[in-house]
């Protein structure tokens, strides 16, 4: 049950971030009420500080004390390239470079071999680096220069967010916290089983 509309604030931008963000090379995108941010109750099990991707729903959930958590509208990887299971945090970055992948280059290049970071970057403002077993999965949590694929799947296997909620989300989730990825094509976590 969706509680309240958590508006958008501009509180956790940097100088950097305004400036950056004040006149962005794409276009503003009207995101739909469902994708926007809001709190919401929260029914599973994971822990406080956890964030749970629905990708079927195209929901990232950060998950709150007593029942509740934030949920952000997200878009997710195409079927070929989505990437599920449990991962940590291992780094995180404002405004990161981004550096293509040889696949990415063949797949959607050609690219320069570093996007130096900025509103031009597909990495957009934040992004959240997960780890599995130590090692890189060179999968993301991150901004977009994209704004209009919100709430589809569209990219190369990352969870993109908009400028403005990754940068929120950068702001409340820690190194290390779990990162849940629910596999497309499950029983969506937050419907109930008829008994």
């Amino acid at each position: 049950m969706q509680a309240t509309l958590q508006p958008s604030s501009t509180a956790s931008m940097t100088p950097r971030d305004r400036q950056l963000l004040a006149h962005p090379p794409y276009a503003q995108a009207s995101i739909p009420e469902a994708f926007q941010r809001h709190l919401v109750d929260y029914q599973r099990r994971e822990a406080p500080g956890t964030i749970l991707v629905d990708t079927d729903a195209r929901y990232l959930y950060y998950v709150l004390p007593q029942g509740k958590a934030i949920r952000y509208g997200v878009a997710v990887g195409e079927e070929a390239m989505a990437w599920s299971g449990v991962a940590t945090i291992g780094k995180m970055s404002e405004w990161p470079d981004w550096i293509p992948t040889p696949e990415i280059q063949e797949r959607l290049g050609p690219y320069p071999s570093r996007v130096a970071g900025g509103p031009r970057n597909p990495l957009g403002a934040r992004a959240l680096y997960l780890y599995e077993g130590g090692k890189d999965t060179l999968y993301r949590i991150h901004g977009t220069n994209q704004p209009e694929y919100i709430g589809q799947a569209i990219s190369s296997g990352c969870i993109r967010m908009t400028n403005e909620d990754v940068i929120d989300l950068y702001d409340r989730v820690k190194q290390g916290a779990t990162v849940v990825v629910l596999p497309p094509g499950g029983e969506s976590p937050f419907t109930r089983r008829a008994s």
